[in-house]
């Protein structure tokens, strides 16, 4: 599974999904200036990634469900 190429790929779309939140959280954490002017294109960059980390996820459990 871990050298399959799709695996890797779904695995880095997760990664960026916790990152993206990461920043989010800590921006808003801090406060101030940086979080008044990004907090909601994070926001909406997270939810982008996110989506596309969920379908990339659905496709790679369709193409490894029949198989069996």
């Amino acid at each position: 599974m871990f050298s399959d190429p799709l695996f890797i790929v779904v695995a880095l779309a997760c990664l960026a999904v916790v990152f993206i939140l990461a920043l989010g959280i800590g921006g808003f954490a801090k406060g101030g200036d940086f979080n008044r002017k990004h907090a909601n294109r994070l926001m909406r960059y997270r939810i982008y990634a996110q989506a596309l980390a969920v379908v990339l996820l659905l496709v790679f459990l369709f193409f490894h469900s029949t198989g069996d």
